[in-house]
């Protein structure tokens, strides 16, 4: 083999980019060489009667604005309960939250107003007692009788899931 050690190993180098630059492209291509793409995740198991993965104590469908507490097992436990999530331009988020903190009688600062019953799962989002027919400014409404189930039934580190 001729030239230096350097000049070997710099073409090994380039090489080496060709041939995965090659087989990345090849593979993007379908050709065999595997897929671009990954492969679709497993759906994850839900509870039945609820749009809210098996391991949510809590679930809020802001779609068809029912929300369900579940014992995390799989079995719901109270609900559907009418329920109302943020209006336009105010949206609850989405996801899979765990509960941070609850507050008997919140006073929101922000809007000048009470939160009673106040279960937060992200910060400066909770479920609370409000009107379902009214939407909220991010938060979840819900009847003071409900919003008391909730209080008394969610503790902090509880899984929550908000779905649209």
């Amino acid at each position: 083999m001729t030239g230096s050690s350097a000049d070997r190993s710099r073409t090994a180098r380039w090489t080496a980019r060709l041939g995965v630059t090659a087989a990345a492209a090849l593979a993007a291509l379908g050709l065999g060489l595997g897929s671009a793409e990954a492969a679709p995740a497993a759906p994850a198991a839900t509870t039945p009667g609820t749009p809210c993965a098996v391991t949510a104590r809590a679930c809020m469908d802001l779609s068809s604005r029912q929300a369900w507490l579940t014992d995390g097992a799989g079995h719901v436990t109270a609900g559907p309960f009418a329920a109302r999530g943020g209006k336009s331009g105010a949206s609850t988020p989405t996801g899979t939250f765990t509960v941070q903190n609850k507050v008997k009688n919140y006073w929101s600062k922000a809007f000048d107003a009470p939160m009673p019953n106040s279960v937060f799962f992200k910060p400066g989002y909770a479920f609370h007692a409000g009107s379902p027919a009214v939407a909220s400014n991010g938060c979840i409404h819900l009847t003071r009788a409900v919003s008391q189930q909730f209080f008394d039934t969610l503790a902090p580190g509880d899984q929550v899931q908000i779905v649209r």
